[in-house]
């Protein structure tokens, strides 16, 4: 295991800065690497993986690619949403890891700014409140996914005030997210859908709520699993720079 320096994100392009309170970073960090496994943290407005065309090229895993030729796929984050990605070292790896993220045994916590301040209905023992709201695709307006109560694939979040109570943005809440399930976009449409869309997402919050941030106010701040050569337990944090 190695802790390594950050890594200049040169080709990336400056994105707005009109909000010093929500800078934009333009680096990454490798948290981990070693023989089996990548952990890195992924700036906002990077892409996880190649996307169409030219201005698909440049993305996290083909930098890291530069580095570890060997690096593979395991799971993705959104464009705009920063944090903790995990990426396997060769294809061994990858069939671990991915039945990791498959079989639900990887632990993953976000903090999001959303607009207003969520009810908790029924809370847990731990504060945990669960939104079960099945998830597809918005074949007429992709990328954008929707709640599809006949269509959809089961889709389970969590959600429940942050230990850290900051947040900069007026008439917002900050909140600590964990996805049960992985779908696309899950987590932004599930804190729309009941009334209080992430800050600084353009897809699917209003206009004044959309344009409040410079970058959306989504950030995958923890990652645990098994490593994948021994089992032994992992963790890595990564603070969110919001």
């Amino acid at each position: 295991m190695s802790s390594l320096p950050c890594i200049t994100d040169e080709g990336a392009n400056p994105g707005p800065t009109r909000d010093a309170l929500y800078p934009v970073q333009r680096v990454y960090r490798v948290q981990h690497a070693d023989e089996w496994l990548l952990v890195v943290d992924k700036p906002a407005g990077m892409l996880s993986v190649a996307g169409r065309g030219p201005a698909g090229e440049d993305c996290l895993h083909g930098r890291l690619c530069r580095r570890w030729p060997d690096a593979m796929v395991v799971h993705r984050l959104d464009m705009a949403t920063s944090g903790l990605m995990v990426f396997a070292r060769g294809a061994q790896a990858q069939r671990i890891l991915s039945r990791a993220f498959a079989e639900r045994a990887v632990d993953k916590r976000y903090v999001a700014v959303v607009a207003g301040r969520p009810q908790a209905g029924e809370p847990d023992s731990e504060g945990w409140t669960t939104i079960d709201l099945p998830l597809a695709a918005d074949w007429p307006a992709r990328p954008r996914q929707k709640v599809d109560a006949v269509n959809g694939r089961p889709s389970l979040t969590r959600w429940r005030m942050a230990e850290v109570a900051r947040c900069a943005w007026e008439g917002g809440t900050r909140l600590e997210l964990q996805p049960v399930t992985g779908r696309s976009h899950q987590l932004r449409v599930h804190l729309s859908t009941i009334g209080h869309p992430i800050v600084g997402d353009t897809l699917y919050a209003p206009a004044p709520i959309a344009g409040a941030a410079p970058r959306l106010l989504l950030h995958a701040e923890r990652l645990a699993l098994a490593h994948p050569a021994d089992g032994r337990p992992l963790s890595w944090r990564c603070a969110a720079p919001f």
